[in-house]
């Protein structure tokens, strides 16, 4: 009995570490037939040799987990100890040492890792067993327990392992274990297919509308041949934006000094060739004074520089427009907001200057 323990655990771990992979073919609601061959060994107090054995299974799984089958099975054996035999024949024809065994049996069968092509399952069932010895008929109780596999081949047909236990337990409560293990293969019919898997598609955007291309120029006052630049661009039916020196205050002041004076009267000439530039004037203080104060200073600036442009270079009012952001968005960090005149706060006091060209 332990060389056939050991057998059966060699052939379990054979089949429990072929390799998983792919999905199983199993389906809810599916038929199988299963026709397999194997070998059966008997416990030694039986007194039988082991034998091949022939049978076969219809089953049907509930879900791809929880199925049952119905399977009866055949194997033709001979008594160990012939000498106890006398060498006549029985009353059917038969040698004395012959034994023909069926067992048929009802099971339930969970299968485990339904989702890949090769599925390990768990087989219990209850049934009888039938000895059919040249002298007499004995039908006894038989229950079964085992594991196995089966490892799809296709869509409808996989190959079958089985290892069980086949406990047979005779009217006088005698009990004997049949291991057996077979080979075969199951054909499934109908059941409902696996969902596909949707296989992600990459998602083609619409080309967005055509739009007219736009030429965007930005000419600073200060670099070399500036003018020449802006007559060309303006030239073209495109987009130029035309970004000015910034024109700096002294603290708590929005009157202009007369460097900056300077810089706008270079700028006056390219709005003089550029008639339908829309300026937009922008006024920021650095971060000392209260936030309100602040506001107003920046109004004033720009105001200031709106002033002068209309005065010194006859540019009209509709050409124009302010706004004053206050200390807010300074050009440079103030750590130290008390210090009136650090370099951070000689940054922040200023006016930008952006010319649109359409």
């Amino acid at each position: 009995m332990k060389s056939i323990c050991r057998a059966g655990m060699i052939i379990a771990a054979f089949v429990l570490l072929l390799p998983l992979s792919a999905r199983s073919e199993i389906r809810a609601g599916s038929f199988e037939v299963n026709p397999y061959v194997g070998y059966n060994f008997f416990e030694s107090s039986q007194n039988l040799k082991n034998a091949p054995v022939f049978g076969a299974r219809l089953g049907y799984n509930f879900t791809k987990y929880v199925g049952v089958e119905i399977g009866g099975q055949f194997l033709r054996t001979n008594v160990n100890d012939t000498a106890k035999l006398d060498n006549t024949e029985g009353q059917f024809g038969y040698p004395m040492d012959r034994e023909d065994i069926y067992f048929y049996h009802i099971n339930a069968i969970v299968h485990i890792l339904p989702d890949r092509k090769f599925t390990p399952f768990i087989v219990v069932g209850f049934g009888g067993a039938q000895y059919s010895p040249s002298i007499e008929t004995k039908d006894m109780a038989a229950f079964n327990i085992g594991v196995g596999a089966k490892y799809s081949l296709t869509e409808n047909i996989a190959l079958r392992v089985d290892i069980q236990d086949y406990i047979v337990t005779e009217i006088m409560q005698e009990t004997y274990h049949n291991i057996g293990v077979t080979v075969g293969v199951a054909f499934s019919f109908g059941g409902s297919k696996p969902d596909p898997v949707e296989k992600s598609e990459p998602v083609v955007e619409a080309a967005p509308a055509a739009v007219a291309e736009e030429k965007v120029v930005i000419a600073v006052a200060s670099e070399p041949k500036i003018e020449e630049k802006v007559t060309v661009a303006a030239a073209e039916p495109k987009i130029i934006i035309l970004a000015f020196e910034d024109v700096h205050f002294d603290f708590d002041k929005s009157t202009l000094k007369p460097e900056a004076q300077i810089i706008l009267k270079r700028n006056i000439q390219i709005l003089k060739d550029n008639p339908n530039a829309k300026i937009r004037i922008a006024g920021y203080t650095s971060a000392s004074g209260t936030e309100e104060y602040n506001q107003k200073l920046s109004e004033r600036r720009a105001n200031a520089v709106e002033a002068y442009l209309i005065d010194e270079g006859i540019i009209t009012q509709d050409r124009l427009s302010t706004i004053g952001y206050g200390e807010k968005n300074p050009a440079v960090y103030e750590a130290a907001p008390k210090e009136l005149y650090s370099s951070a706060a000689k940054a922040n006091m200023r006016v930008l200057f952006e010319i649109i060209v359409k």
